[in-house]
């Protein structure tokens, strides 16, 4: 998920495999004033000036019993007038900001013209799964113009189930934070790089190693396989690596700060939840191991067309823990993608107040605890305000830029170019690695095995939805506690999934096990056969939209706070307070 240029970027952390102790026992430019002394500049004539040029002057009536109940008309008045200069000057800042990034795709939608690098599931498709061009043109235009009749315009194929997801969503407006708009993320990696190679590559050995146990990463034939070929077969993989190589330790992992620590899973993916009267023990159904999908090329087809592929997942009988890729899979095909982060918010209740963050003003206060501001409710509220903004910046993208196409219909391309139907100038790295012999000895295919019968969902895949939803998510998360505060008791899952033991390695703290939360839902959809590595890039565009939305709520407390602070992915420390964002 690492931005980086060139191959192998080595690690800030690098270590022998974290089970093996076990088996041997954007800074925003700052509006100027505070808050306070922002709201003294406007009157109130044109407060209510300004109110009835939006058509506002009925909402802003006081009824008479308000107004007689002893709160005085004095204050009212002064609490309307602070309420709207409020929203005055989140709204002005962000109109006001000149960091707009220049959005630009990688080029491939006007490069190829049979669409072969775009994204295009469910339309009319020919026998190769290229889209007819005529029904691609619509599909544009609609993209293109943002009206709802062209939406409904847009041809699917004759044999289409199922629809395309929510692509005017891009055009939603949110009146908190930032635009989605205004969001930054670089083009994808084009469709003949060598760094697209090694990104298909990768996800055709997560789909080989999907049933080892990740505490067997060290010792499984397969996943030394998976390694060997990583590290000999790509010249330009951007995988987190140790000492110049991929290893056992840092196999699939997605390298942002605290995902490197402890084992592959984090601990809120493990510990118990505590949810109002009972405790929930997060043991999941786990699809039967080697149950893989669209490796037969007529289903394949069928379903990029849309089709039903009239298939579903048989589960074992008994759940389990999350334990490896088929289960993390499972896991991410069914949640609400706040759903992670939300149970981790009320595992960290748990933790006390040593895992608050210190700008919290209730932590020292004599006569009061928080509660609807800078309490447990704040905190689950803002998770989950926040997914949605991640989402919103991820669907823009995704629909009115990238429109990258998702790893089952590149390997589409790879198995009709291995057939000699057609070139398609595809990287000769991957047609090297040994992944695809492995495939085509097992299905006769080098079709990308999929853990859900349906394949990926459909809106296009850079950057990744998950991605976005997380990033937000844990930037809240962070934001709320204390990032240096020690994870109490940690666990690891047994190689079958059954039960939990200890885990006897290095301090966890609570920062780096909500990055690596993120980082596991994000690489989730990795292993399960519906998302490139470098999808993983929307973890910066969901940071982003949740600081914007702190940002603005930042503006709105009475208490006398510091306001939240947190640590960026990048590793930038940020302090937001009184509508700015600044280092810390």
């Amino acid at each position: 998920m690492n931005d980086k240029q060139g191959p192998h970027k080595k690690s800030s952390t690098c270590s022998r495999h974290p089970d093996e102790a076990n088996r041997k026992r954007a800074e925003p430019s700052a509006t100027s004033g505070s808050r306070r002394g922002f709201l003294k500049t406007a009157s109130g004539a044109s407060v209510f000036s300004a109110a009835a040029s939006l058509g506002l002057g009925g909402l802003l009536a006081i009824p008479a019993q308000v107004q007689a109940s002893g709160t005085g008309q004095s204050r009212l008045d002064q609490r309307r007038q602070d309420a709207f200069q409020i929203r005055m000057q989140a709204a002005r800042y962000h109109r006001l900001r000149d960091d707009f990034p220049n959005h630009q795709d990688n080029g491939d939608e006007t490069r190829y013209a049979d669409r072969r690098a775009s994204f295009f599931k469910c339309l009319p498709q020919n026998d190769l799964g290229e889209v007819d061009g005529d029904a691609y043109g619509l599909y544009r235009k609609a993209l293109h113009s943002g009206k709802p009749a062209d939406f409904e315009r847009i041809p699917l194929s004759p044999d289409a189930a199922r629809r395309l997801a929510n692509p005017q969503a891009a055009y939603a407006f949110d009146l908190m934070g930032s635009d989605s708009w205004t969001t930054a993320l670089p083009p994808a990696p084009a469709f003949d790089s060598a760094e697209n190679a090694a990104e298909i590559g990768e996800a055709y050995w997560q789909a080989l190693a999907r049933d080892v146990s990740f505490i067997d990463y060290p010792w499984d034939a397969t996943t030394a396989a998976a390694i060997a070929d990583l590290n000999s077969s790509f010249s330009d993989i951007r995988a987190p690596i140790c000492d110049g190589q991929i290893t056992a330790g840092t196999l699939f992992r997605g390298g942002i700060r605290g995902d490197m620590s402890g084992p592959y899973v984090s601990q809120f993916l493990w510990y118990d939840v505590p949810y109002g009267l009972s405790l929930i023990e997060q043991r999941y159904p786990v699809p039967l191991a080697n149950l893989d999908y669209m490796t037969d090329y007529a289903e394949w087809l069928a379903i990029q067309r849309g089709a039903d592929s009239g298939s579903e997942v048989v589960f074992e009988n008994t759940p389990r823990y999350l334990h490896n890729g088929r289960a993390l899979s499972a896991y991410v095909q069914k949640d609400t993608l706040f759903q992670a982060f939300f149970n981790a918010a009320l595992i960290i209740d748990r933790f006390g107040p040593d895992a608050l963050d210190a700008s919290n003003p209730y932590l020292h206060s004599a006569s009061q605890e928080g509660f609807a501001t800078f309490g447990s409710i704040h905190l689950h509220d803002m998770v989950i305000r926040a997914a949605r903004l991640g989402l919103e910046a991820a669907w823009f993208h995704k629909w009115l830029v990238h429109r990258r196409l998702r790893p089952e219909v590149f390997a589409g391309r790879v198995q009709n170019q291995l057939e000699g139907v057609k070139d398609y100038d595809i990287h000769p790295d991957i047609l090297a690695s040994a992944a695809i012999d492995r495939l085509r000895t097992r299905y006769g295919t080098a079709l990308l095995p999929q853990a859900y019968p349906e394949g990926s969902p459909t809106h296009p895949s850079y950057p990744a939805g998950h991605s976005a939803a997380s990033g937000a998510c844990a930037t809240v998360l962070k934001a709320f506690t204390n990032e240096d505060f020690v994870i109490p008791e940690p666990v690891q899952a047994t190689a079958d999934g059954l039960s939990l033991q200890p885990w006897i390695g290095s301090e966890l703290t609570l920062g780096g096990e909500i990055n690596k939360l993120a980082s596991n839902i994000t690489m989730a959809r990795c292993h399960a056969g519906v998302h490139y590595r470098s999808n993983g890039k929307g973890l910066a565009v969901g940071e982003a939209m949740a600081i914007g939305m702190l940002q603005d709520y930042s503006l709105t407390y009475n208490e006398h706070s510091d306001g939240f602070t947190l640590t960026t992915f990048g590793g930038k420390r940020l302090q937001i307070v009184n509508g700015k964002v600044k280092r810390a």
